[in-house]
């Protein structure tokens, strides 16, 4: 049977259709074929023409590529001029559908009224569209009324109309609620999806191929903070999979429950990571009021599934729904959340990110690998000063720096000091439960806790700056481990309140001790 490759259908539609052209594009140079998550959103709207002129790869490689494989290739190719047309003559086979025609000038005069449109009034057309969900439209509706207006959407664009509701009045809940239809409103119409906007102005296609660029070579950069997010979304992606036909022949073990809320790491990473730094350093709050309320419920569904007794019908309805929650988390990080970070993240931060990983456990079996730019530069960053008196004299006496440093490294417990304005300034090193990126030195606390969690800790603290408390204690249990947590208010000999301290420390050592005794 003849094999007809037509270049004017997606990649997607292609690997669809004949397997082998992954093996045969991976071959060429198109690595990012083989990522599922990536095939599955850029790839429905980009086709081979394309791809070549944004890789730089020769088509006459490619159409040799393809012809040996045995195909014969349909539908229009960019022009090839100078070496490259001489290069064509040395192609083993010539056929109709293979010759190269010159590119026909654009016939279409009319003005796109997309394009006639201001940013802010964008906004408030997409929050016009947001507001139709929120009151019960069908999503096929409104998408059908969002395709006509709009070729293409910017991820701080959504973010923009999400924060825009929620000033005008609209409860966070509610938009946290929406999380999910909003972004199947957005499906294949975020700049991430469309690297090449035809009908866009060409500045706004060549501000929207370096944006979307820059989150791709972020991506594939081997060890940085997102190559490794997105692996894990690939493994991710590819259990759920697994795990769906398991639901459909009500199949699934613990074990499978257990293996799934390893995402819980992955959500932790963002929680800590990302979603805090564009809130406070870029002044994106969308993805930490929404987002981060999303895998908060995704993580503790997960963790009530994995306490049921038996797997009744309502157990595997329950299981699929949260499934596909997590599934569509994978495509709004993917072409929300990570494009936002890459555009507005600088390197240093992205060097710090990295080392703050180290922090987490390795998940899905992806493994921690080294970003040598990053280790290259956190080590110039920490070259040793040159050798000065640094000694602090302190009322119990005096130490030098290095060893107050080491002292608190080596005290039993993980340290915190956050100041009179809430400034966190200063976390001891070494390994954690609850971990502290080095990105959170400087910012206030309240943006390092989950939206949820962020109005407890102001209450504790405030009723500390009051004077009302001076300790608040806690027993918890994380990983099947007691821990003892005391928030202790901070004051200088005149009682004035200058901090809180926040000290967690592992008590299963006094556990074990006390079973032995009875």
């Amino acid at each position: 049977m003849e094999k007809k490759l037509d270049l004017s259908k997606s990649v997607y539609d292609l690997v669809k259709e004949y397997p082998e052209v992954i093996d045969i594009m991976k071959g060429l140079g198109f690595s990012e074929i083989t990522n599922k998550v990536m095939l599955n959103s850029v790839g429905k709207i980009m086709t081979i023409p394309k791809g070549a002129k944004m890789k730089g790869v020769s088509m006459i490689d490619i159409v040799s590529a393809f012809m040996k494989a045995g195909f014969t290739l349909e539908g229009e190719m960019p022009n090839l001029h100078g070496d490259e047309v001489a290069s064509a003559k040395d192609a083993p086979v010539e056929t109709a559908a293979t010759q190269v025609e010159e590119p026909k000038a654009s016939q279409n005069t009319e003005t796109n009224e997309e394009d006639t449109v201001t940013d802010s009034e964008r906004v408030e057309q997409l929050k016009g569209f947001l507001k139709r969900l929120g009151t019960g439209e069908e999503l096929g509706a409104v998408r059908e009324d969002f395709a006509s207006q709009f070729k293409h959407v910017e991820a701080s664009e959504i973010m923009k109309a999400e924060q825009g509701l929620m000033r005008e009045g609209t409860p966070l809940e509610e938009v946290q609620q929406l999380c999910d239809l909003h972004s199947a409103l957005f499906h294949g119409s975020t700049i991430h999806e469309q690297m090449d906007a035809e009908h866009a102005k060409v500045e706004a296609v060549l501000e929207a191929q370096e944006k979307s660029q820059s989150v791709v070579t972020l991506i594939e950069t081997v060890g940085h903070p997102l190559n490794r997010l997105t692996e894990e979304n690939k493994a991710l992606d590819t259990l759920i999979e697994s795990l769906k036909t398991k639901v459909a022949n009500q199949s699934i073990t613990l074990e499978d429950v257990n293996a799934v809320r390893q995402v819980s790491i992955h959500y932790a990473k963002k929680g800590d990571l990302l979603y805090p730094h564009l809130k406070v350093a870029y002044d994106i709050s969308g993805p930490s009021m929404v987002m981060w309320t999303v895998d908060g419920d995704i993580r503790d569904t997960f963790g009530r599934l994995a306490k049921s007794a038996t797997f009744t019908e309502s157990w595997y309805e329950d299981f699929d729904a949260v499934l596909t929650r997590a599934q569509e988390m994978i495509y709004k990080e993917q072409n929300i959340l990570f494009p936002l970070c890459a555009e507005n993240f600088t390197a240093q931060e992205w060097y710090q990110i990295y080392k703050d990983t180290a922090q987490y456990e390795e998940i899905f079996g992806v493994e921690r690998v080294v970003w040598t730019e990053a280790e290259l530069a956190l080590a110039d960053s920490h070259a040793p000063a040159s050798a000065t008196d640094n000694t602090i004299a302190l009322i119990g006496g005096s130490m030098t720096l290095d060893q107050l440093d080491a002292m608190l490294n080596t005290m039993p417990m993980e340290v915190t000091f956050v100041d009179h304005e809430d400034i966190n300034r200063y976390f001891n090193d070494g390994e954690k439960v609850f971990k502290r990126p080095t990105t959170a030195i400087g910012r206030d606390v309240y943006s390092c806790h989950p939206p949820k969690v962020e109005p407890i800790v102001r209450g504790i603290i405030d009723s500390f700056r009051k004077g009302d408390r001076d300790n608040v204690a806690v027993w918890l249990e994380k990983q099947g481990r007691p821990f003892y947590v005391n928030y202790m208010a901070v004051r200088d000999q005149n009682n004035n309140y200058i901090g809180t301290l926040e000290l967690v420390q592992d008590m299963q050592f006094a556990k074990d001790h006390f079973a032995r005794s009875k």
